[in-house]
């Protein structure tokens, strides 16, 4: 018997009498059985080698849609994901014809015309806020504090980077903010060589820093209130304004030091929230507050000299001063976006639709093209004239359900929003969404690919009919969530794995479009978090919350407790986290709930893990060895919820959980 491992936490034992591995989770032993094949020569020291792949971001997904909204024809590709829920002013159109915006940790770049995607990858954790510098080609980002694998802190910070190399220029304030950096600005006047930055400290404190230097300048704290936009006035280099709950501050940089001047609202009634500011030719400001009010703010000065009372029903969300000198304003309830004349006079409006929610953020692009963020994470394109249409549409709550299609490039998200959308990974636009009655948490093709299985988080599941996006049946299987639905390889067995401890077996026929219940599988003592057939359907294997790797014969539904009667069996896939084949992703001192996903690609030589702090690994597979090495990524924000290879393992892809994102990378 030979041992490997550093203390209880995470050692593994090899034992040549039982054939079998014994790893330790949380103190709990999790024996694993080694193939009579590589029994003889199996050795725990062996050194695991890196895979021969790596993996290439290659695109970040949501949707795009024709300039045709009432034809609602796809158009060519688009980007998976953007976050317009808590984020503002993060959209922007460079002179490259790119729009850049963020997802995740990852800044987009995307070529409207051109159809593709770059990505700036610098970020170890959420971007919260953007900002692009006069000369339209230096980028800033802050992003929130994170903690690495290993519990060691991700300090908030802001990085400076070229949008057309991509490469990182600066990296400011580490060590200096606290929780996250929410609004960043550069000067806009005198060379743009100054930057303000705002972190989410109590004191919300405002520091300028002279960017090129890394050096900081000045800080002073700001408000006890959130503090929603921090900005450069655009002609008079020494003042900054800032404004979010019940204040906007104008501030003076002087000698080393800010001083400020409270806005006086006088005879207007003071709003919750001031949300947004833009500055007009003359230099005016303008802002937008919570109380659907336009207030103009005479340059220089602290004080309204005009108002626009109940511009829009409901708060201002976003404001855009165009190139013509006219003024567009967007609005969150109303979802309107408003275009005022000089003497701020309506002079069109049109109504956003309600599926793709309130605006967020306005920017200018070319001609009278718009474009559009939204709190539902949708990037819009159009005019106040035309209308808008999609381009851009992630999911906008928690997402865990992925499933690839058996034999196209195709691939099935779905969440904790009620939606379910199938996408082309080569267009990377959905061939279609619907929505459901409940949270989704799961899915899975049947070998035809003409049906799709979605479990929800009520203990109800769905069939689909891939092509119509039909309701083809719904069942129901207890009342917890259905975190796993998975088809037999030959298409004649689904097994349905619920919270509530038990997997529920069915035979299936007409492809998949009748099923019908035969058992259920109890023996688990916790709930079922993972499942994978044996390549010629004879049993299936399942690991639960409590770490125990069970066998079932899904002809009687009853465990197999025989080790000889599992030990050789070739597994149609390895999506299973424990397991022989696969317990070599867990490093030392993991939780048994580090680790979200793992998948095998279909050539049987690559292994994906999704773990808890944001990254994908890549392993060779089989990965038998304790501690086995790895290509790992970053890209998500938070926790990586699911992986899975395309069916010609071309790509890869993986969802987050709060980020709300898919991103597909390229086997290279």
């Amino acid at each position: 018997m030979s041992s490997f491992g550093a203390g209880k936490t995470k050692e593994v034992i090899f034992s040549i009498e039982e054939g079998s591995v014994k790893m330790f989770l949380r103190g709990r032993p999790v024996p694993m059985l080694i193939p009579e094949e590589l029994e003889p020569t199996y050795s725990l020291d062996t050194r695991s080698e890196l895979p021969s792949c790596r993996l290439k971001l290659d695109w970040v997904y949501p949707f795009l849609k024709s300039r045709n909204t009432l034809l609602n024809q796809p158009l060519g590709v688009s980007s998976y994901g953007y976050r317009g829920r808590d984020c503002r002013a993060n959209l922007y159109l460079l002179p490259t014809g790119e729009i850049v915006y963020f997802v995740a940790s990852v800044a987009v770049l995307y070529s409207v015309e051109e159809q593709r995607q770059r990505h700036y990858l610098g970020h170890n954790d959420d971007i919260k806020c953007l900002a692009v510098h006069p000369d339209m080609v230096t980028i800033a980002t802050g992003q929130v504090a994170g903690t690495t694998k290993e519990g060691k802190p991700l300090p908030p910070h802001v990085r400076i980077w070229d949008s057309v190399s991509l490469s990182t220029l600066h990296v400011l304030g580490l060590g200096v903010f606290d929780r996250a950096v929410c609004c960043v600005g550069f000067s806009k006047s005198n060379g743009g060589n100054l930057l303000c930055a705002v972190d989410e400290s109590n004191d919300h404190v405002l520091s300028v820093w002279d960017w090129a230097k890394e050096a900081k300048v000045v800080d002073v704290k700001c408000s006890n209130e959130a503090v929603l936009v921090a900005t450069f006035h655009p002609t008079d280099p020494a003042v900054l304004i800032t404004c979010g709950k019940s204040h906007i501050y104008f501030w003076t940089l002087e000698g080393g030091s800010l001083s400020k001047r409270q806005g006086l609202f006088e005879k207007h009634e003071k709003p919750k929230y001031v949300l947004c500011v833009t500055f007009l030719e003359g230099g005016d400001v303008v802002t937008g507050d919570s109380g659907g009010n336009l207030y103009v703010w005479g340059k220089g000065g602290n004080r309204i000299t005009q108002a626009v009372l109940s511009a829009h029903d409901g708060g201002v969300f976003g404001l855009c001063a165009l190139r013509d000198g006219t003024l567009v304003s967007g609005g969150g309830r109303d979802r309107r976006v408003v275009l005022w004349g000089p003497d701020y006079s309506k002079l069109q409006e049109v109504e956003v639709p309600e599926d793709f929610g309130p605006v967020r953020t306005v920017a200018e692009g070319q001609g009278d093209t718009l474009y559009v963020g939204t709190t539902r994470n949708c990037i819009l394109q159009g005019s106040v004239h035309t209308g808008f249409s999609l381009l851009v549409q992630g999911h906008v709550e928690e997402l865990w359900g992925l499933a690839t299609h058996p034999s196209r490039a195709q691939f099935v998200t779905c969440g904790q929003d009620k939606l379910v959308h199938l996408w082309s990974s080569e267009s990377h636009q959905p061939l279609w969404s619907r929505s459901i009655e409940d949270p989704a948490r799961s899915a899975g093709f049947h070998p035809s690919g003409s049906v799709l299985a979605v479990g929800t988080v009520t203990g109800r599941w769905l069939l689909l009919d891939t092509e119509t996006h039909d309701l083809v049946a719904i069942h129901t299987d207890g009342n917890e969530q259905i975190s796993v639905v998975s088809f037999s390889p030959d298409g004649a067995y689904l097994a349905v794995g619920s919270h509530d401890n038990l997997v529920y077996v069915y035979t299936v026929d007409q492809g998949g479009r009748k099923v019908s219940r035969l058992g259920k599988c109890s023996g688990h003592s916790s709930f079922i978090t993972h499942l994978d057939w044996a390549q010629d359907n004879s049993c299936f294997v399942t690991n639960s919350g409590d770490y125990e790797i069970l066998y079932w014969d899904p002809a009687t539904c009853k465990q197999i407790t025989s080790a000889d009667a599992v030990r050789n069996i070739e597994w149609a896939t390895a999506t299973c986290v424990l397991g022989f084949g696969v317990f070599g992703i867990w490093s030392e001192g993991t939780d048994g709930t580090d680790i979200n996903a793992v998948a095998r690609s279909h050539d049987g030589k690559l292994l994906a893990s999704a773990d808890d702090f944001g990254k994908v690994h890549l392993f060779s597979y089989p990965c038998s060895q304790p501690r086995a090495l790895s290509h790992k990524y970053g890209g998500h924000s938070s926790h990586v919820t699911n992986v899975a290879f395309l069916w010609d393992d071309s790509m890869a892809l993986t969802t987050g959980g709060k980020d709300t994102s898919v991103l597909q990378w390229r086997v290279v």
